[in-house]
């Protein structure tokens, strides 16, 4: 092999090594040493400290709840849609990615005033008779307000899993246990649930990481007893505090052992379920009558449930007061006009978007690059790259932030624009861009194992330099999967909850997310504001989700999985 054949995945491996394995490495070691030399006083204190405990605690009930609710909400809409046909099914399949499209930590800014003291829902068990008094249901029931708000927003990430892996399934299996005398029920249970295991366990490890390293929904309900929460109140103590640290540590343990469980399982059993479904067609059984109208009214009623942060949303940005009344009072649309009008919402607009474009085009370069190298050329090596490319579906992105903030803070940075505390701008853009990159790089690596080679040879053998070939044939016939990864990488990007609200920490630099946050503290009709932003955001993530979905189609359940 030519040396320079190895200076491409040589670049991709540093920026790697420095931006991703870099901070990982920093945070455990500053777990384990503080001033005094090595200590495991810090990572004992984490099962030993019972407010420490108490936090891990409530994570771990929040993520179980959170994935167990998703799992009854996604499995039975999953199934309906893989496999039985009736009126409505595509329409129906499309609207739910629609609690895709707003991170609950936004979709939060709605709920708190639908249910809040004087809220509307209050107002309306009161004019039912139901309460005699008005009830602050968020206050007396804040740990269920997070699990809500989050499974709502989690389910169709579940939802695109199982459907893929129930669209997958040989059906010849299926019917072999149906002539063997095997009921339905038994069918389901004992061949379609074990072969759809591995979709199942990506899907719901996935959900259990995300909730469980979520940072925005419980910090707006003032949920401050948890684990990440702890993490983002000890950001002004980075690199003096080694418990910070520790609590990092957690949250990556809990997530790696999730992802290597995924893993394991996807391995062990994800030859099973496609045996020969190339050669069988499935016939998709019809709903009509009584049975279709309960699969529509069903679903119906769940994507009611999970856009009602949505509506939330948009009527307290159009209203003046929603206090003691059931429906927002005083329309107007002037917060719309502040939302993208004042310095402060222009200017985070502004960042995001810059922010959003540079890790989109910083993906899809490292993204296609890799499939490059793992599908065409097979260089040695090029395995273990793309392996190393998916860690960050399994490491939150508070860990991250923080990892950078230790990193890049002082030192050899100091007032360098990798510095987060000078310009945070450069360090949130390449943030974003690791985070999202799996998302990249298997809707490029998916293109390329699609594409046959033949042309890319034909062209070669006609005379076309190298990068020829790449420029005028590979591009041109993977394109739709480069821009279906890149709107996705878009528009999570813009909506960058964990990053943005720790290493964002001066009002120039804000990104969407922090200026919402910041102005639902304001007291003068900022809670108005930060909807409409929120508004603005979710109009933009919409189309997004539904261009990449019309992309993709199924395939698009690839995108999030953890295995």
């Amino acid at each position: 092999m030519r040396v320079r054949e190895y200076i491409l995945p040589g670049l991709i491996l540093a920026f790697l090594l420095v931006f991703l394995v870099w901070p990982l490495v920093y945070v455990f070691r500053n777990a384990v040493v503080d001033t005094q030399g090595p200590t495991l006083l810090y990572l004992r204190m984490m099962v030993t400290d019972p407010a420490q405990l108490e936090a891990i605690g409530t994570s771990f009930l929040i993520a179980t709840l959170v994935t167990l609710c998703s799992l009854c909400m996604a499995m039975p809409v999953a199934w309906l849609i893989a496999r039985r046909s009736f009126r409505g099914r595509s329409i129906l399949s499309w609207a739910i990615l629609i609690p895709m499209i707003l991170p609950p930590f936004v979709g939060a800014v709605g709920v708190k005033i639908l249910f809040a003291r004087f809220g509307a829902f209050s107002t309306l068990m009161m004019w039912l008779g139901i309460t005699d008094g008005p009830v602050d249901w968020l206050g007396a029931y804040p740990l269920g307000g997070v699990v809500i708000m989050e499974s709502l927003h989690l389910f169709p990430v579940l939802y695109l899993n199982l459907v893929a892996a129930f669209s997958n399934i040989d059906p010849s299996l299926e019917d072999a246990a149906a002539n063997l005398g095997c009921s339905p029920w038994g069918v389901f249970r004992r061949v379609a649930m074990p072969l759809a295991g591995p979709g199942l366990f990506a899907g719901t490890i996935l959900v259990f990481i995300w909730s469980f390293t979520e940072l925005g929904t419980p910090l707006v309900f003032g949920f401050r007893r948890i684990l990440p929460v702890m993490v983002y109140d000890k950001v002004s103590e980075a690199g003096t505090n080694p418990l910070g640290y520790a609590q990092v540590v957690l949250l990556l343990l809990v997530a790696g052992v999730g992802f290597w469980m995924s893993k394991r399982m996807a391995k062990s059993r994800g030859g099973v379920a496609t045996l020969g479904r190339m050669s069988v067609t499935r016939q998709e059984a019809p709903l009509t009558g009584f049975g279709a109208l309960l699969a529509q009214v069903g679903i119906g009623m769940l994507l009611l449930a999970a856009i009602l942060p949505h509506i939330s949303v948009v009527l307290v940005s159009i209203s003046r007061t929603w206090l003691s009344s059931v429906i927002p009072q005083g329309l107007t649309l002037e917060f719309y006009a502040r939302a993208i009008g004042s310095e402060l919402t222009r200017t985070a607009l502004s960042n995001s978007l810059l922010l959003a474009v540079g890790a989109t085009v910083l993906d899809v370069i490292i993204g296609f690059a890799l499939a490059w190298l793992c599908v065409r050329k097979r260089i040695i090596g090029s395995d273990w790259l793309d392996t190393l490319s998916m860690v960050p579906l399994a490491v939150p992105g508070i860990v991250i932030a923080f990892g950078y903030l230790g990193c890049f803070t002082g030192g050899w940075f100091k007032d360098s624009l990798l510095d987060p505390r000078f310009n945070p701008m450069v360090i949130l853009a390449i943030s974003y861009a690791i985070r999202r990159m799996p998302y990249m790089v298997r809707a490029a690596h998916a293109g390329m194992e699609q594409t046959s080679r033949v042309y890319e040879e034909a062209a070669s053998n006609l005379g076309a330099t190298p990068f020829r070939v790449i420029r005028r044939i590979t591009l041109p016939l993977i394109a739709a999967n480069l821009l279906a990864g890149g709107i996705l990488c878009f528009a999570f990007s813009m909506l960058e909850v964990s990053d943005s609200l720790i290493l964002a920490q001066r009002e120039n630099f804000y990104p969407i997310t922090k200026a919402i946050y910041v102005l639902m503290e304001q007291l003068e009709n900022g809670t108005n504001v930060a909807a409409a932003l929120g508004v603005w955001a979710m109009a933009l993530l919409a189309a997004a989700m539904l261009w990449a979905s019309s992309l993709l189609g199924k395939r698009m359940g690839q995108m999030f999985r953890a295995g």
